[in-house]
């Protein structure tokens, strides 16, 4: 159930927070206004929250996983909502981040 529960949070984590930088910048670069940007504000707090219900107790561990998660799902993002195509060099990237991820969090660890 640990890694299930990791790694829905790492998700919800990533939605809130690439989602808020995305309302930000539609707000600011794209002129929406600012309920857009306040929206991204709120979301970007929310992300905060989130990190903070991990099991792990590390902060370092969890924002340094955290970070692959937050490469490959601002990749599909842009997929998703902007219709960015990512290369191979993207991909590749990604795939590395996320195996990263996999390291940092669910090695084996002594104690």
């Amino acid at each position: 159930m640990g890694v299930v529960r990791t790694l829905v949070l790492f998700v919800v984590a990533a939605v809130a927070e690439i989602g808020g930088a995305w309302l930000v910048w539609q707000g600011v670069r794209e002129h929406r206004g600012l309920a857009w940007i306040g929206a991204g504000i709120a979301a970007l707090a929310a992300y905060g929250f989130v990190a903070t219900l991990q099991e792990d107790a590390d902060f370092g561990r969890i924002l340094a996983a955290y970070g692959g998660i937050f490469v490959a799902g601002s990749l599909g993002w842009g997929m998703a909502v902007d219709g960015f195509r990512p290369d191979r060099y993207d991909l590749v990237g990604a795939s590395i981040c996320l195996l990263g991820v996999a390291v940092i969090m669910f090695a084996p660890r002594p104690g």
